[in-house]
């Protein structure tokens, strides 16, 4: 990925030296930076982001959460009485 940052003067300064001091590239000294400074992924909200890694795909995970809701609705339906058939 290929990213244009428009930095204040003297912090583009400041990773220069940085760099320059390491002895890295200025863009290896970036990655380094903004990988150890990661967002954390949001918590899952639904039964079907949960599952995500749960399963091997997310199709996988979408069937899961139908049978779910499937189910439920089935425990919802008024039982039938015992002498029909």
């Amino acid at each position: 990925m290929t990213v244009t940052l428009d930095l204040p003067s003297h912090i583009e300064r400041a990773y220069r030296a940085e760099a320059r001091a390491k002895g890295v590239p200025l863009d290896v000294l970036v990655r380094e930076v903004l990988i150890a400074g990661k967002p954390t992924p949001p918590d899952p909200e639904t039964v079907f982001e949960q599952g995500l890694g749960l399963f091997s795909s997310p199709e996988d995970a979408a069937l899961l959460d139908e049978v779910v809701a499937i189910a439920y609705e089935e425990r919802r339906r008024p039982a039938s009485p015992s002498g029909a058939i």
